[in-house]
């Protein structure tokens, strides 16, 4: 399943999005590549939701595919075709946010992302409706939407009781730091 989605996506971005606007949305890509990587920093003994094959390929190895496949082609495909009233946006986002969670849905009916420690469909689907509004957020106000992203990780490290400085061996490290 993971396959098809990054075929999908990968097919779609390169038929649908100027190609010559990619620095202008580089940023916005940047930015969310990096916060997924810190839910992979934060939680690694602790996952909320794990992304499974069945193909046999390695957990990470999914994971790194949507970090740099996936996701680019999200944020290009999203902000390239942003439009510019506020019903449509809001029309815009929708849709994204139920594309998002129709896949997920489905991946989680048919075994292909485990939900752990409380995190489940509906908080994806609450997570979807903050996380595209923060990307166009990000292509226009990016240090408004990092300080907002500290704010929603704290909340959740706290929500979920995530022990990330206690089950995060590099975090431990670096507290000892001297």
């Amino acid at each position: 399943m993971h396959v098809i989605i990054l075929f999908f996506a990968l097919a779609i971005a390169w038929y649908s999005v100027n190609w010559r606007r990619f620095y202008e949305y580089q940023a916005t890509i940047l930015y969310m590549a990096t916060m997924n990587l810190l839910y992979y920093f934060l939680t690694t003994d602790y996952r909320l939701w794990t992304l499974q094959s069945n193909l046999g390929l390695p957990s990470a190895v999914i994971d790194l595919l949507y970090t740099f496949v996936l996701f680019p082609c999200t944020v290009l495909i999203f902000l390239s075709h942003y439009p510019q009233q506020l019903g449509k946006q809001i029309i815009h986002t929708g849709k994204w946010v139920i594309i998002y969670f129709v896949f997920e849905w489905v991946g989680y009916l048919f075994g292909a992302i485990y939900y752990d420690h409380g995190w489940s469909l509906g908080w994806s689907g609450l997570f979807l409706v903050v996380m595209f509004p923060m990307l166009r957020m990000h292509y226009k106000r990016p240090i408004l939407a990092y300080g907002l992203s500290v704010i929603v990780t704290i909340f959740l490290l706290y929500w979920f009781k995530v022990p990330w400085l206690a089950s995060n061996a590099l975090a431990e490290e670096m507290l000892t730091w001297n």
